[in-house]
């Protein structure tokens, strides 16, 4: 029985389109149906599994997948240290504090015993602790950003873009706590025959990336 690559990617949210996008320059091509979780690649021995990106670093540990794109963001907060096989350059971001847009902001020391919202406390307590910052975390998940109007903290960490959505509500960016972009990265255990079916994406992948390159120079 041929074995198949189980690759994992985004269910919604801001990586699903870039990584079906990317994964169909390379030749990989599904027919997914509306809600579907699983999808059979095309003329290629891959499997692509819809998930929610919190999930999917336990679904590689497991090994229920054996690759996944996903942000750096997420396995930071994780905290767990998969093999990076290549950074993809779209959905780039940057986690950062912010604070309503009226307030003085004076530094870290602002922070000392403040309340802070985010949907990740992992990161953002490490950040506070190796710069001697005594604050409150509020674990959130979803519209961080209205924390600080309804009174939930007086801050919040939270991944950012263009930063329109903190403007939208009243605040503005103060501090970057990590860059996070896309990646493709590689569960701990993979079988002879998955792992060359995961160099054969990877060498794909890497052609794509230097031909978007090409374009630009």
């Amino acid at each position: 029985m041929e074995e198949r690559l189980k690759i994992a990617v985004q269910k919604s949210g801001r990586l699903h389109d870039g990584s079906l996008s990317l994964l169909a320059e390379c030749g990989i091509r599904i027919d997914n149906g509306f809600n579907q979780l699983i999808a059979q690649a095309r003329d290629f021995p891959a499997d692509i599994l819809f998930l929610r990106n919190s999930d999917i670093p336990r679904y590689l540990e497991d090994g229920v997948a054996d690759v996944a794109i996903l942000g750096e963001n997420v396995l930071i907060e994780k905290g767990k240290d998969y093999t990076i096989l290549q950074k993809l350059g779209f959905s780039r971001c940057r986690l950062s504090l912010a604070i309503p847009k009226n307030e003085d902001y004076t530094g870290l020391g602002w922070f000392m015993n403040k309340k802070l919202a985010t949907s990740y406390p992992n990161t953002l307590a490490n950040f506070l602790e190796d710069n001697n910052i005594d604050a409150e975390i509020h674990e959130i998940s979803g519209s961080v950003e209205i924390a600080p109007s309804i009174g939930l903290a007086e801050g919040i960490c939270d991944l950012v873009s263009s930063g329109s959505t903190l403007l939208q509500n009243g605040l503005k960016e103060v501090e970057v706590i990590l860059k996070s972009e896309s990646c493709l990265v590689k569960g701990p255990s993979l079988s002879s025959a998955k792992e060359e079916i995961a160099s054969e994406i990877l060498f794909r992948i890497k052609a794509v990336l230097a031909s978007r390159n090409n374009k630009y120079i």
